[in-house]
């Protein structure tokens, strides 16, 4: 099957999905990790994206962003790979590519979506086995949405400010989302759909993004299309 073309819509959050080469670690320690997410924070700001969410794991980079141009997620982590990549490599005395491919993501629609896709990237580490509580894992932005500290990488989105009418509203109730956890089957569901580039939402919202873009939103039925019967 022929790869889809990936989505990028203005005003939409995207869940972003880049793994590393052969499942190694894409950083070896702290300065590593930080070094990344200063170069995230240049290339989103350079390239006009919001960033929402993140998580760094051993071997994947979990983001949840909003482009506010075009072709702006593209440019965003062309321009954080050649950046981080080349220091990397400088740093430890190698060569090469530090990522398996090009990166995966898929468009959402806000809602109910986008807290389910911001909890789903600041989970990673726990499922990842790094951490017990989410608001315990450095590399990521549990800890700016619980309250714990200010991080200058977030922008929260508009739904995120729906939990509540106070900074302390907000991050209880965010507290409240992370505690009840993340079932297997949406956990598996929101990474298929990333790394397929099927759209996060309901139907009527794929279907929009399907008229607009010239390419499927959704995986199609499986089998064989049911055979009308006659009156």
């Amino acid at each position: 099957m022929a790869r889809l073309p990936r989505l990028c819509v203005i005003g939409h959050p995207h869940l972003i999905v880049h793994r590393s080469h052969n499942r190694q670690p894409f950083a070896l320690d702290d300065a590593d990790r930080e070094r990344y997410l200063a170069a995230l924070h240049e290339a989103a700001a350079a390239h006009r994206v919001a960033l929402h969410g993140y998580a760094l794991v051993d071997h994947e980079v979990l983001l949840l962003a909003t482009p506010q141009a075009p072709d702006a997620l593209g440019r965003m982590m062309q321009g954080l790979g050649r950046r981080y990549v080349g220091a990397f490599n400088r740093r430890h005395g190698r060569t090469g590519t530090v990522w398996e491919g090009r990166f995966r993501s898929t468009v959402l629609e806000s809602g109910r979506f986008l807290l389910a896709c911001l909890r789903h990237v600041e989970l990673a580490p726990v499922h990842a086995g790094l951490a017990a509580d989410p608001a315990h894992y450095r590399w990521s932005s549990a800890d700016h949405h619980l309250g714990q500290r200010r991080d200058p990488l977030i922008q929260d989105h508009a739904v995120f400010w729906t939990l509540g009418n106070t900074p302390f509203e907000r991050e209880h109730a965010y507290r409240l989302l992370l505690d009840q956890g993340q079932a297997e089957s949406e956990r598996r569901a929101l990474a298929d759909a990333a790394w397929k580039g099927w759209v996060i939402g309901s139907d009527s919202f794929a279907a929009e993004i399907a008229e607009a873009s010239g390419r499927p939103a959704k995986p199609r039925p499986r089998g064989r299309p049911r055979k009308s019967v006659p009156n």
